[in-house]
Protein backbone atom coordinates (compact mmCIF):
# COMPACT_ATOMS: atom_id res chain seq x y z
CA UNK A 1 0.00 0.00 0.00
CA UNK A 2 1.01 3.31 -1.11
CA UNK A 3 2.44 5.80 1.84
CA UNK A 4 1.50 9.49 1.05
CA UNK A 5 2.30 12.46 2.89
CA UNK A 6 -0.24 14.23 6.07
CA UNK A 7 -0.80 15.79 8.63
CA UNK A 8 -3.01 14.80 12.04
CA UNK A 9 -4.11 17.46 14.38
CA UNK A 10 -4.34 16.59 18.05
CA UNK A 11 -5.66 18.55 20.77
CA UNK A 12 -5.84 17.52 24.20
CA UNK A 13 -8.19 19.31 26.88
CA UNK A 14 -6.48 17.80 30.13
CA UNK A 15 -2.96 17.28 29.15
CA UNK A 16 -2.05 15.79 32.62
CA UNK A 17 -4.58 13.11 32.15
CA UNK A 18 -3.26 12.39 28.74
CA UNK A 19 -0.10 13.49 27.69
CA UNK A 20 1.22 10.17 28.60
CA UNK A 21 -0.80 7.80 26.71
CA UNK A 22 -1.22 10.43 23.93
CA UNK A 23 2.79 10.18 23.98
CA UNK A 24 2.19 6.63 23.79
CA UNK A 25 0.41 5.80 21.28
CA UNK A 26 3.23 8.24 19.27
CA UNK A 27 6.03 6.76 20.31
CA UNK A 28 4.30 3.55 18.42
CA UNK A 29 4.37 5.13 15.44
CA UNK A 30 7.27 7.18 15.48
CA UNK A 31 9.03 5.88 12.22
CA UNK A 32 6.18 7.31 10.01
CA UNK A 33 6.47 10.87 12.31
CA UNK A 34 8.44 13.32 10.26
CA UNK A 35 7.55 16.45 12.41
CA UNK A 36 5.88 16.97 15.48
CA UNK A 37 4.60 20.58 17.18
CA UNK A 38 3.25 20.96 20.60
CA UNK A 39 1.64 24.40 21.85
CA UNK A 40 0.79 24.88 25.14
CA UNK A 41 -3.06 26.98 24.21
CA UNK A 42 -3.37 28.40 28.04
CA UNK A 43 -6.16 30.34 27.22
CA UNK A 44 -8.39 27.67 26.61
CA UNK A 45 -6.99 25.05 29.04
CA UNK A 46 -5.84 22.46 26.14
CA UNK A 47 -2.63 21.67 24.15
CA UNK A 48 -2.29 21.50 20.40
CA UNK A 49 -0.02 18.66 18.78
CA UNK A 50 0.55 18.69 15.02
CA UNK A 51 2.27 16.13 13.15
CA UNK A 52 3.27 15.47 9.48
CA UNK A 53 3.47 12.06 8.53
CA UNK A 54 4.46 9.59 6.11
CA UNK A 55 1.59 6.55 6.10
CA UNK A 56 -0.26 4.72 3.81
CA UNK A 57 -4.46 4.88 5.03
CA UNK A 58 -4.40 1.39 7.14
CA UNK A 59 -1.60 3.01 9.20
CA UNK A 60 -3.20 6.61 9.59
CA UNK A 61 -6.24 4.56 10.74
CA UNK A 62 -4.74 3.28 13.27
CA UNK A 63 -2.60 6.16 14.71
CA UNK A 64 -5.81 8.01 14.43
CA UNK A 65 -8.32 5.19 15.62
CA UNK A 66 -5.87 4.76 18.52
CA UNK A 67 -5.78 8.50 19.89
CA UNK A 68 -9.54 9.00 19.43
CA UNK A 69 -10.46 6.13 22.00
CA UNK A 70 -8.12 7.95 24.33
CA UNK A 71 -10.94 10.11 27.13
CA UNK A 72 -10.45 14.15 26.40
CA UNK A 73 -8.35 13.58 23.02
CA UNK A 74 -9.50 15.12 19.69
CA UNK A 75 -7.83 14.32 16.46
CA UNK A 76 -8.18 15.23 12.59
CA UNK A 77 -6.05 13.82 9.80
CA UNK A 78 -5.81 14.21 6.05
CA UNK A 79 -3.53 12.59 3.23
CA UNK A 80 -2.36 14.05 0.31
CA UNK A 81 -3.89 12.20 -2.90
CA UNK A 82 -0.68 10.96 -4.26
CA UNK A 83 3.06 10.96 -3.37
Amino acid sequence: MERRLGFVGIIIEDRRKSADKVNHVLSDYGDHIRARVGIPYEEKHCFVITLVVDMNTDELGGLTGKLGTLEGVEVKSALAKSK
